[in-house]
C-alpha cells in the first residue's frame, strides 16, 4: 500500500529548495562564491560511487548522466553553463543539447569541498541522475534503472530540503536507503511529456499504476506546489514502485501521453465522454481531487486525495482541455 503522512507527502515528494522564488528568473555570473544550496561536487562523487557500486546489480551496463530540468516557467534551459568551482580550481563542465552532463573526478576540486554551479538561479531548476540501461525499448523506462537513479540522486544531494524548515526531517529526506526501498519513500520522476498513465509490464504481467502514483499524489496545494521541484513539470510527474519487490529490476514502464489518442482496450471512466464540460463531470462522478497544470489543463482523480479508502472500487481519472472540456478519461480497474 502507498501511504503517506502529510508533511511527508510533502517534503518527499518534492525537492525542497532553500525558500521560495519569487523574483523573476535571470542569468546570474558564474563565480566562487559558494551558494548553499549549489550542489556539492563530493556528493556528486559520492553518487557516483554509489552508482559503480550498484550498477552491476540493479542496472548491469547501464551509463550515468545527470540531468537539468526546468522548475519555473520563465526558466530558460538555452545555453547553460555549468562549472565546478573550488577556492583555486575552476573546471567547466559541458552540457549536452539535451541538458545533461557527467562529472570528471578531480582531486584538487575533491579537496576544496567545490560545487557544481550554473548560471542560473538555483531554485530555477531541477537536478536528476539520468540511469539508461542497454536495450531498453525507445519511450520506455527500466524499473531497475529507476531505483538506481533514486539512489544514486539521494547520494548526490540532487534532493535538497530547506536546513532552517525542516531540518526534523533531514535524516529522512536524505538516507537514500529510506527514501528509494520504504513505500513512503516518495522520489518523483519525470517523463518526457505531459503523462496520463503509466503501465508496468514484467513477463506476462502487467499492471496500470494507481493513479495516486501521477502528478506529485495529487497532494499539492498551490501554496505547497512552490517547493516542490515538479513546480512545472506537475504534469511530468510520476511515482515508480521502488520498493515492490514483486515488479523485478527489469520491469518495464511504458506510458499514454495526454496528447495520445486513447487506446483502444482502454476502459475510459462510466459516463463521461469527450466534449463534456466540468459541470456534466461533476454531476456524474460528482467531486474529485482536481489538478491544475501550468498549461491550462486540469486532471481530476476519483477517489479525491485524501478520500475514503474503496476497496475492490475502481479509481477515475478525466483529462480536462484548456477549454475545460474533456479530452479522454480512464479507469483503472482495482
Amino acid at each position: 500500500m502507498f501511504r503517506r503522512s502529510p508533511a511527508a507527502a510533502l517534503l518527499l515528494s518534492c525537492a525542497l529548495q532553500a525558500g521560495a522564488q519569487t523574483e523573476p528568473v535571470q542569468n546570474v555570473v558564474v563565480t566562487a562564491t559558494r551558494d548553499p544550496v549549489d550542489k556539492s561536487y563530493r556528493k556528486m562523487l559520492r553518487g557516483m560511487d554509489r552508482f559503480a557500486r550498484q550498477g552491476a546489480t540493479l542496472a548491469p551496463g547501464a551509463t550515468l548522466r545527470f540531468r537539468l530540468l526546468p522548475r519555473l516557467t520563465r526558466t530558460r534551459m538555452e545555453g547553460i553553463v555549468l562549472k565546478v568551482v573550488g577556492e583555486t580550481v575552476t573546471l567547466p563542465v559541458p552540457v549536452a543539447a539535451d541538458n545533461s552532463f557527467t562529472l570528471e573526478r578531480d582531486e584538487r576540486a575533491w579537496r576544496e569541498d567545490a560545487a557544481l554551479v550554473a548560471n542560473r538561479r538555483t531554485t530555477s531548476m531541477t537536478w536528476r541522475a539520468d540511469v539508461r540501461s542497454p536495450g531498453v525499448p525507445a519511450g520506455m523506462r527500466r524499473l531497475g534503472d529507476l531505483r538506481l537513479e533514486c539512489r544514486v540522486g539521494m547520494e548526490a544531494g540532487l534532493v535538497s530540503n530547506n536546513a532552517h524548515l525542516f531540518a526534523w526531517l533531514a535524516d529522512l529526506l536524505t538516507d537514500p536507503d529510506r527514501v528509494c526501498t520504504a513505500p513512503d519513500g516518495n522520489y518523483l520522476f519525470f517523463t518526457e511529456r505531459p503523462v496520463f498513465a503509466v503501465t508496468l509490464r514484467a513477463g506476462e504481467r502487467s499492471a496500470v499504476l494507481p493513479l495516486r502514483y501521477l502528478y506529485a499524489g495529487g497532494s499539492q496545494s498551490p501554496g505547497e506546489l512552490r517547493y516542490c521541484d515538479c513546480q512545472v513539470l506537475l504534469d511530468h510527474s510520476y511515482y515508480a514502485p521502488l520498493w515492490d519487490a514483486a515488479w523485478p529490476d527489469d520491469t518495464l514502464l511504458s506510458f499514454e501521453y495526454m496528447d495520445d489518442p486513447a487506446p483502444p482496450d482502454a476502459p475510459s471512466a462510466p459516463g463521461i465522454a469527450p466534449g463534456q464540460n466540468r459541470d456534466q463531470v461533476r454531476a456524474v462522478l460528482g467531486a474529485g481531487t482536481e489538478i491544475a497544470f501550468d498549461n491550462g489543463m486540469q486532471a481530476w482523480l476519483y477517489p479525491p486525495t485524501g478520500g475514503k479508502a474503496r476497496p475492490g472500487k475502481p479509481e477515475y481519472l478525466v483529462l480536462f482541455g484548456t477549454d475545460g472540456r474533456v479530452l479522454k478519461s480512464r479507469m483503472r480497474a482495482p
